[in-house]
């Protein structure tokens, strides 16, 4: 069957979209929710109650901007402190659109620092690693996806990681657990399209390396240089640079839009060229 585009429309424009985002305070969140706000979309911060002084300080200067924004506090974890997040949603604005799972985080004990070994790893924190990056995307997407299954439209992006890809060292769990977020978009985008229609897709995307508030002592030193570790990821990426938040958003904007209308099921990589480089 031939399917025939109105070589006019704009395959990217996103008006009028509603979109929820979990973890939405953090430096990747605000980037985004703002671009998506001045996109016209309808933006929902999801985060935690300690996020709400951020959360509506963001939401305040979308609106000074002319856009439409909210903020709700979440528990990830908590399925019927997501429900209620949902009915809001669907009482303010009718219809959700858009959800991008970005909440997650590492620990400390979940890794493997030089001084110790695999036989020291902290299984109770990997668990805690694994249940928040993983499930923290699972129990989300169960609440909020039942409207886009009602909509039969919908685009669901989870936030993988370049340590999803490679393992990398001093994220043992981390790695483990973005591992898993990949697996899950690949089964989930199936399992949804099947069963509720070809308008229901799910991807993610997998940022390379960010200096953020998660990393950042991993990073960079005390006095702000970068540590060992930085020169040595900068040494395998192309571009010889960390990415910024913003080089993100082309990418997301693509995923959420029309423009990718028959992509599922993928893990969109931004990372400067890391994962391919080789010698």
């Amino acid at each position: 069957m031939l399917i025939f585009y109105d070589m006019k429309e704009n395959l990217f424009d996103l008006s009028g979209k509603v979109m929820v985002m979990t973890g939405a305070c953090g430096i990747l969140g605000t980037s985004i929710v703002k671009y998506f706000a001045a996109q016209g979309v309808k933006v929902v911060l999801l985060d935690l109650e300690r996020a709400a002084e951020t959360g509506e300080k963001i939401v305040s200067e979308i609106k000074a901007e002319g856009g439409e924004a909210c903020f709700l506090p979440t528990d990830v974890l908590d399925k019927a402190v997501l429900e209620t997040n949902h009915e809001e949603v669907v009482r303010r604005y009718g219809r959700i659109d858009i959800l991008m799972n970005a909440a997650g985080g590492n620990m400390a004990a979940a890794t493997v620092p030089p001084d110790k070994t695999i036989f020291d790893l902290d299984v109770d924190a990997v668990k805690k690693v694994t249940e928040l990056n993983l499930f923290g995307t699972i129990i989300p997407t169960m609440v909020f996806a039942r409207t886009m299954a009602e909509q039969k439209t919908g685009s669901i992006i989870n936030f993988a990681s370049e340590s999803a890809l490679r393992p990398l060292t001093r994220v043992a769990g981390y790695g483990v657990a973005k591992a898993a977020v990949a697996n899950w978009t690949k089964y989930l985008c199936a399992e949804l399209a099947m069963k509720f229609g070809e308008g229901i897709r799910v991807n993610a995307i997998a940022p390379g390396f960010l200096l953020t508030n998660q990393n950042r002592t991993l990073l960079t030193n005390p006095d702000g240089s970068l540590t060992q570790r930085s020169h040595t990821i900068l040494a395998h990426t192309p571009i010889g640079r960390f990415l910024e938040p913003e080089e993100l958003l082309g990418t997301l904007h693509w995923l959420a839009s029309d423009a990718s209308r028959a992509v599922t099921g993928t893990v969109a990589v931004v990372d400067g060229g890391f994962d391919a480089f080789s010698i």
